[in-house]
């Protein structure tokens, strides 16, 4: 009996905690594939190349979009952002889980390709709650704040898009429902091939 490869696609507004259950999740489950993007935004304090993200110069990450070498691409806040094709289409045909933590736009384009996909949308208990968040960071302008808060009601429009919805209210509750969605989208028998031949 074999088990495919699981797609897990993980999107939401910016503070909404995507990151800190990701990292969480590659805890729980190890050998889970933790797609690592494309970006042409500088580094954050603490982030590393190749952990955090691929960061790249603009005309690196065009020759790469334009060489079909991304499975999907968007341009969020000014700075462009990317799944690397490769990486991902491997570990799915070698039967491993890959998660990927990207944006609505990339969501919706990779929901096209890979439409068995479980798309996830993770949001905060409230606005309030959302801009501490994004505060807390120290990392962003007055402007990039701002920006990012107004953006969240577009956002929720795609809710209806995904097919699971988590509110990371408290952490351990958010974590223990995204364990149990990948458990139980493990167990469908659509994800496995079952021969006794």
């Amino acid at each position: 009996m074999s088990i495919s490869g699981l797609l897990i696609v993980i999107s939401g507004p910016s503070g909404a905690g995507k990151g800190t259950l990701c990292n969480l999740i590659k805890k729980e489950f190890p050998s889970i594939y933790y797609s690592t993007s494309a970006t042409t935004r500088s580094p954050r304090q603490g982030e590393r190349h190749g952990v955090d993200y691929l960061f790249m110069p603009k005309e690196e990450f065009l020759n790469l979009k334009e060489n079909n070498g991304l499975l999907e691409w968007a341009e969020v806040y000014g700075n462009f952002y990317g799944t690397p094709r490769s990486l991902v289409e491997e570990n799915i045909a070698a039967g491993k889980d890959v998660i990927l933590e990207i944006d609505i736009q990339g969501a919706l384009h990779i929901k096209k390709q890979y439409p068995e996909g479980v798309f996830i949308f993770i949001v905060p208990p409230s606005i309030g709650e959302l801009k501490r968040r994004i505060e807390s960071r120290g990392q962003n302008s007055p402007e990039d704040i701002s920006r990012r808060l107004k953006s969240v009601h577009t956002e929720l429009a795609y809710v209806s898009e995904y097919d699971y919805v988590i509110v990371n209210d408290k952490i351990e509750t958010a974590i223990a429902k995204l364990k149990s969605i990948i458990n139980a989208e493990k167990c469908r028998p659509q994800r496995r091939k079952i021969n006794f031949d």
